[in-house]
């Protein structure tokens, strides 16, 4: 072989740096080595953690494929050996060194300097990034000191001896590197190429292996079934918005499920005992970071099953399927009632990561002659509460405090009053005048307060007081975190179970109606089932949520499966019409067996586990915020004659298409003709 001469990226870099230029193309890798290595190592780190979770070897990914091994496979034992392999062209340096990525990591390929190899050199580097090349060659060790022990494949080269090019990639809208950032609407519109990331890889891969694990645990180890159900169904009463699909008999539509709801509840009646599914599930609804059209659900239930055992089932669920590469999971996971998750919280997903509880004050304002403190407290179901901002007065201002001051007011029409504990110990509040020695004293005592902590202190009615301090909470999380301080570890997991939530809420646009908390079948808490029939907003029910890191990641219920009390729900205290389900109702009149199930949200479950604020990083290919495909273009419209089998008009109006992220483009171009009405 003609000697080569060998420098490292940083050496070239550095030397370029000195000359006041650089010294590749812009197409040409010039990375600083310990920058680009941290790459290969994670991607590297992150595919075999994928593999030994999964349980697949080396040799499973090449079955029935021309290759002989992947990108991210060769070794010291492999050298002397001739491979085949096939890729990306991910970096190309000196016209000598080429970087092929595959799905499993990165190999070095090495063109050997003399004239046979002309032709191929020139074919190869002549190629732009990301083309499709396949590669035969030799597997050598790098020379004294060339190795890279960051990177698996660091140990040895390839020494081409042949080369196919196999597709010539055109010039991309971006480049396929980890740390190039790109906007949110160019990702989604060339989803195909955001894909090729190390991050994407590693989060679709994990994702897959989960539900493979969790496959095995219901089905091969617990007996459950698989069952698929229906897509097109028809109107749900109460829940989300739901999708409507035309069909061809005049004014009638089908519409997509919200969940399998009520056929695995159908499933129990055919006594299945044990039912399982990975559910595709739609809802009309506003796009938002934790939320799609269309996701995806663990879907569950379970014949004669209390809510422990739902409960139990799951713990083992997520255990069993937990990555290996993300700690430990310990079980039983902790249990909290809503009502305690309300007064402490401010909320029913609690994130338990940081502390910051809401501390009720009544006592220590009992006898207060402050007058928005005295008039909450006289009031109905009033109270007095405040949240302590650990070591506040170092990392928040006072502009910060007046914009939560401002946001809760906006949000909740509630007063906040902030007291700053400077570190001499005296107050600086409004409040001050107004409280003895022995007041303020009880106050930090009661909240474990000391000098450079900040006091936020809210009164008025319990429930809005409390979900004020609530969100105010995790804002102060947001801030302090922003200004460098360490309040929620995103690397920790901690699950929770809340139980006993209501099961009727006042209906928001008329407090004297009731609307079902979660769903309609969800059956009475045991010990409130006779409040149904005399004081129904009072009853608890048998739902249970859980969540994990402040997200619901699941929740579920025991079911009604006694059919009068199904009929009474609907019909008295519900108010909707029996006949959308009079199906459901006449299976449980006919041997229900009692029964529970639960759904788990795949995609938030992985955003969390992945540390992602967006499910979309999740999902192969998801929806814009405003629920568009920006790849496809759709939802898209169609023309008159194809409306014409679905007895469908469509007045259409002079509305703009947008992109999905806000921004208008071209209006559309539709062919069907204006009407006045659509049928």
């Amino acid at each position: 072989m003609a000697f080569i001469t060998r420098f490292t990226p940083q050496t070239i870099i550095l030397r370029a740096i000195r000359r006041g230029k650089t010294p590749f193309k812009q197409s040409v890798f010039c990375l600083p080595q310990p920058l680009s290595m941290t790459r290969v190592l994670r991607s590297q780190i992150s595919l075999a953690s994928h593999r030994e979770h999964s349980g697949t070897t080396l040799s499973d990914h090449n079955s029935y494929s021309a290759r002989t091994h992947t990108c991210g496979e060769l070794r010291s034992e492999h050298i002397g050996q001739v491979v085949t392999l096939y890729g990306w062209i991910q970096y190309q340096r000196q016209n000598q060194f080429i970087i092929l990525r595959d799905f499993d990591g990165l190999t070095q390929v090495i063109l050997q300097q003399n004239e046979s190899t002309e032709q191929m050199k020139k074919t190869l580097c002549d190629l732009p990034l990301e083309s499709v090349v396949k590669v035969t060659g030799k597997v050598i060790k790098r020379p004294l000191g060339q190795e890279n022990m960051e990177m698996p494949t660091g140990e040895i080269e390839v020494v081409v001896q042949e080369v196919d090019v196999l597709n010539k990639c055109k010039r991309l809208p971006f480049e396929i590197k980890d740390f190039v950032k790109k906007t949110e609407a160019l990702r989604l519109q060339y989803r195909y190429l955001d894909m090729r990331s190390t991050q994407m890889q590693y989060n679709l891969r994990l994702r897959s292996s989960m539900v493979m694990k969790m496959r095995e645990f219901l089905c091969n180890k617990h007996g459950f079934v698989d069952v698929e159900t229906p897509t097109l169904f028809k109107r749900t009463p109460g829940g989300a918005k739901e999708f409507v699909v035309p069909s061809r008999e005049s004014g009638k539509f089908y519409t997509l499920p919200q969940s399998p709801q009520q056929f695995k509840q159908l499933l129990m009646v055919a006594g299945f005992d044990r039912y399982f599914q990975v559910a595709r599930c739609y809802r009309d609804e506003g796009s938002k970071p934790d939320r799609q059209p269309e996701f995806t659900q663990i879907d569950i239930e379970m014949s004669f099953v209390d809510q422990q055992g739902i409960q139990r089932l799951i713990e083992g669920l997520v255990q069993y399927s937990w990555p290996k590469d993300k700690g430990i999971i310990s079980i039983p996971f902790p249990t909290m009632t809503y009502a305690e998750a309300m007064d402490s919280y401010g909320v029913d997903k609690p994130d338990t990561r940081f502390g910051m509880k809401i501390i009720d004050l009544q006592d220590c304002f009992r006898d207060t002659n402050i007058k928005f403190i005295k008039d909450a407290l006289i009031g109905l179901n009033g109270s007095v509460r405040g949240i302590c901002v650990r070591e506040g007065l170092e990392y928040l201002k006072s502009k910060d405090f007046t914009y939560l001051q401002e946001n809760i007011k906006m949000d909740f029409n509630q007063e906040v009053s902030v007291v700053f504990l400077k570190l001499d110990g005296s107050w600086k509040s409004p409040l001050n005048k107004h409280l003895t020695e022995d007041q303020r004293e009880k106050i930090c005592q009661v909240m474990l307060a000391k000098p450079g902590d900040v006091l936020i202190l809210a009164a008025g009615k319990h429930e809005i007081t409390c979900a004020a301090l609530g969100k105010l909470r995790l804002q102060c999380a947001d801030l302090l975190e922003s200004k460098g301080m360490a309040v929620r570890n995103p690397n920790t997991f901690h699950f929770l179970w809340v139980l006993d939530f209501p099961l009727f809420l006042p209906k928001d646009e008329d407090p004297s109606q009731l609307e079902s908390a979660h769903h309609p079948f969800t059956a009475p808490h045991p010990q409130d089932s006779h409040l149904i029939y005399i004081d129904p907003g009072k009853v608890r029910s048998q739902h249970y949520d859980l969540v994990l890191n402040g997200c619901e990641i699941g929740g579920g219920s025991i079911r009604i499966h006694n059919a009068e009390m199904q009929k009474y729900i609907l019909q008295t205290i519900l108010n909707e019409d029996i006949k959308l389900l009079s199906h459901l109702i006449e299976a449980l009149d006919c041997g229900a067996p009692p029964h529970g199930g639960i759904a788990l949200g795949l995609d938030r479950l992985i955003s969390i586990i992945v540390g992602s604020s967006s499910i979309r990083d999740v999902i192969a290919f998801p929806k814009s915020f405003r629920g568009h495909c920006l790849m496809s273009n759709a939802p898209d419209c169609i023309s008159k004659e194809d409306l014409k089998r679905y007895h469908i008009n469509v007045a259409w109006s002079n509305v703009k298409k947008d992109n999905g992220m806000g921004g208008h483009l071209s209006p559309p171009i539709c062919k069907a003709q204006s009407c006045k009405k659509m049928t």
